[in-house]
Formats: C-alpha cells, structure tokens, sequence
C-alpha cells in the first residue's frame, strides 16, 4: 500500500515562504549595494592615487634625482615618508629603462618593474591600470615625470592592494545583514500570526487536507462509468462530471441548464425535492437516447438541499457487452461459414436424392480438394486454431458478401504463448477486414489482401484493399470510439483496433488515398509458442 504524502503545516509554509522572500530580497540587495559599493570605492581609490602620483611626479626632489642633479636614495626616503602619510600600499619611482628606484621592499630596488603595464607611462602617457606586482594585485595609478627642459627622465607608479576595496565592501555588507535581520525577524513573527489567524478561519484544517477531501471527491466523480448530476432545491444545475457532459453531447444538448428541464422529467424533480422519495431505474428517452437513471435526494442535517441523478446509456451498455467481448466479431464470421457449408450439404442431399451419384463424387472432390488447397494452406500456415477457423469463415463471410479475401502465400504466424493474443487478433483483424469488405463491395477490383508476417518477436499483420480511400477528415477522427460515417450504432470497430494494439504496445501505419485504397499495418510485440519455421 502506498504510504500517504506528508505535506508541511500551513504555519511552516509561510513561514518558509517569508524567510524565501526576505533571503531573495537580502541576496538581490547585497549583489546591488556589493556592486555599488565597490564601483564607488574604485573610483574613489583611483582618484587618490592619480592624485598622490601627480604630487609625486611634480617633486623637486624626484625630479631632481632622476635628472642626476641628486642623490637617487633620496627619492625612495621621500616616496617612503609620502607612503606613510597618504596610507597607500606602494610607491615607486622608476627611470626611463622601468628600474625600480623606489620600493617599499629594498630588495626589489634596482630591478625592472613587475606588471608589464608601464609601457604606456614610458613614453609619457598618464594612466590607469591593474595588475599583478610583488606585493599582490593592486590598482596602479601612473604619472610621467618630465624635467626642467620638458625631457621625461622617468615615471611614478602608485598602487592601492585590491583588498582593500574588498574591506569597503564587508563593511557595508555587514550593515546591510543588520538591517535585514530585523526586517526577517518582524517577517517570521507576522508568518505566524497570520498562519494561526487562517488556520482558525479554517476550522483546524490544513490547506492539503482541504485540497485532498476536494482533490478525492473530484476524481471519484470523473472516475465512475455513470453520469452524475447535482440540483440545487430549486433544480439548478451545481455540478457535472464527464460523463455527464459527454452524454449530454451525445443528445445535443449544450447548455448544462437545460439539464434539468430535458435530463430529469419534472415529476422526478416534484418526487424527489417535494417527498424526499427516491427514483430508481428509471428509463426514459431524451432526444433519441435512451438512458437509465437513479435519482435521489440530497440531505445536509435533515433538510433537502438538493439531489442527485446518475445517468448510464442503454444502447452503449448493449454494445460495448458485445464488442468488447468480441461475440459479435465471431457470431458473424462463423454464420458465414456456416451458411456456405450449409449451402453445399443441401447441393449434396438433392443430388444424393435424385440419385445423381455420378455428379455427386465429381462435387465432393471439387469440395475436398478446395478445402485442401485453401484450407489446408492455412491450416499450415497458421499455427493457432482458433485464428485459423476464424481466417477461413471471414474468408466465406468474404464470398457472401460479394469480394474475396486472399491469404498472402508468404503467411505465417505461430500459436502465441500468450492464450489472449488471440482474442486480440481477431478483434484487429475482423474489424479491419469488416471496413475492407465494406470498401470495395462495389468496386470492381473487389479483392482484400490479408497478410500475418512473423519475425524477430514482431507480428506484422496487413490488410489491404483497392476501395475508394480514407478521406482526410476522416482519418482524423476515425479512432474516436463512436465516429461513423455510416448509420448510427457504429464507430466502435477502430476505436477497438487501436486499444488493442495499444494494450499490446504496438503501433499502427496507415496508408490510404483517393481511389488508391487503404493499407492498414500493425506491428505487434510477439512471443511464440512454437519454433518458428
């Protein structure tokens, strides 16, 4: 038995659905102040570090020392004192080959500047860029220095790690979680008060369990094979099921309010909302269809509120008993064959009593050896009996009806392991070969092709004829179960094709044009009894 689905209490819901929301809200606005924040701060480190790099492209005293006119160590005394009061992580000096005349780190002086961004300030150009260094990555803001003269004798170089733009940004996160915490904790406490204010409303009961008490009487109601109908004490029309509207459909009947002055008589309504009495079996005709139906009332604490009608058609119970069992498929293939061989016993008694018994022994061999040859081969052929009897009778029932049915020479078909295959095979095959017979009764070419191919655990039976076709609009329709061209009563013999071959989980091809005939092939999945040949 299949365990009930657990579902979350109506308080958990929205209490999840708030901290979803807010967590969402918390999450958008930190990418959005993150982005901000840290946009602003680049712009912010970038101006002071083009700032602090022009002061030091201007010095005398760097200036001087990249000229010669002074000492070069002093340059790196001046860029370490300036590093200290302007907080910047590195500031370096260097001449016009990119050697390093200061650096924070010694050890580096006199070495070629790291980043390979320099190029652009070499040749006297004031830029921005970042880059990878010995210190780590950083935002480098570059200034050439130009001598006296005019002449660039070098450039400055000052950068500001990266990490401290990612300082701004938790700063400002963490103000933001602040906020946003509160706003999740005012959330979780009106979630609650809100789930208890609804629960009660709904008398205990959570959501899923008035969706499921719904969720069930709604599928009980389409499930059941009947037509049921719902009045209100005034005999109003409050609820419908499938069934219902397709046997309203099937007596025209369009508007759901006419239900009650053409599906219920009035003096069932008088019966059943006036004396509260049940009507049962009750059979009557509504616009040509005959349908049996049971009517009794609705009582909510005693009181008559209403009723409820269940309505079956007569005439589809009839013949769904008979098609579905597939009585009537072979009741009429074998009275052909019964009346054929009928046919030829009283040929033999009249000749047997007007003592012809010279004609006599000439017309039972014809017969014998027809049988043989016909029957023999599909004896052979056809390794199931029950399927090989009804081949033969739809081949006299064939004859009977003007056209002659052919068993492909190249037939063969196995007894199946399965004992109903073969109830299946005769539904497939008689209806097909029933349409057949109908589509070439009065055409000249009047032969139908029958095929039954086995191999490879797949059965193809074919059915062929030279009738006029299938038109387009037909095709569409011509499984819908009780489409008919024809006069009313039909339209179950495809509809039973196709449900067969679908609960055999095979498939259907079918090629038909104007004046080309109609070639039915169905593949079915097959497991022999036998050894194949």
């Amino acid at each position: 038995m299949k365990k009930p689905r657990r579902y979350l209490s109506l308080e958990k819901t929205i209490l999840i659905l708030i901290c979803l929301v807010v967590f969402l809200s918390l999450l958008v606005t930190n990418i959005l102040v993150s982005e901000e924040v840290a946009t602003a701060t680049e712009k912010n480190i970038a101006s002071r570090a083009v700032n602090i790099s022009r002061i030091v492209a201007h010095s005398p005293i760097v200036i001087d020392g990249l000229s010669g006119r002074r000492d070069k160590r002093e340059i790196q005394t001046y860029a370490g004192e300036l590093m200290d009061l302007t907080k910047v992580n590195y500031i370096v000096v260097m001449d016009m080959k990119g050697i390093r005349i200061s650096h924070p780190n010694v050890n580096e002086l006199g070495k070629p500047f790291m980043g390979g961004d320099e190029g652009t300030v070499l040749q006297g150009k004031e830029h921005i860029s970042t880059a990878k260094g010995t210190l780590g990555l950083s935002m480098r803001a570059f200034s050439p220095v130009f001598s006296e003269e005019g002449k660039q004798v070098g450039a400055v170089a000052v950068g500001i790690l990266m990490n401290t733009v990612e300082e701004a940004v938790r700063e400002s996160r963490s103000r933001t979680y602040f906020g946003m915490g509160l706003g999740f904790i005012v959330g979780i406490l009106g979630a609650i008060f809100l789930a208890k204010r609804i629960k009660k409303i709904m008398f205990g009961l959570e959501p899923f369990a008035i969706a499921r008490i719904l969720q069930e009487r709604s599928a009980m109601l389409e499930s059941v094979r009947e037509g049921i109908v719902a009045i209100d004490a005034e005999g109003k029309v409050t609820l419908t099921n499938a069934e219902a509207a397709r046997l309203m459909s099937l007596a025209g009947i369009g508007d759901v309010q006419e239900i009650d002055s053409e599906m219920i008589p009035d003096s069932v309504f008088k019966r059943v909302l006036d004396k509260g009495e049940p009507v049962l079996d009750l059979e009557y005709d509504v616009r040509g269809v005959t349908l049996l139906t049971n009517t009794v009332p609705l009582k909510v604490d005693g009181e008559i509120v209403g009723a409820v009608s269940t309505f079956r058609d007569k005439t589809e119970i009839k013949q769904l008993g008979e098609e579905l069992s597939g009585v009537k498929v072979y009741a009429e293939a074998l009275r052909a064959q019964t009346h054929e061989f009928m046919n030829k016993i009283h040929v033999i008694l009249g000749l047997v009593h007007m003592k012809k018994y010279e004609q006599l022994g000439p017309y039972v061999s014809q017969i014998a050896h027809q049988y043989q040859t016909k029957g023999g081969s599909i004896v052979r052929n056809i390794r199931d009996p029950i399927l090989a009897g009804f081949i033969q009778a739809k081949m006299s029932n064939a004859r009977e009806n003007g056209c002659e049915l052919v068993l492909n020479e190249e037939s063969y078909c196995p007894q199946a392991k399965d004992s109903s295959m073969v109830h299946d095979l005769v539904t497939i095959i008689g209806n097909l070969l029933t349409n057949s017979f109908e589509a070439v009764k009065e055409k000249d070419t009047n032969q139908v092709e029958l095929s039954l191919v086995y191999g490879e655990g797949e059965l193809l039976i074919r059915v062929a004829d030279q009738g006029a076709g299938i038109p387009a609009q037909v095709m569409k329709n011509m499984f819908v179960k009780g489409y008919s061209t024809k006069s009313n009563g039909r339209g179950f013999g495809l509809f039973l094709v196709q449900k067969s071959v679908e609960q055999r989980k095979g498939r259907i091809q079918i090629d038909s044009g104007d004046n080309k005939g109609t070639t039915f092939e169905i593949v079915l999945p097959y497991d022999p009894l036998e050894e194949t040949l």
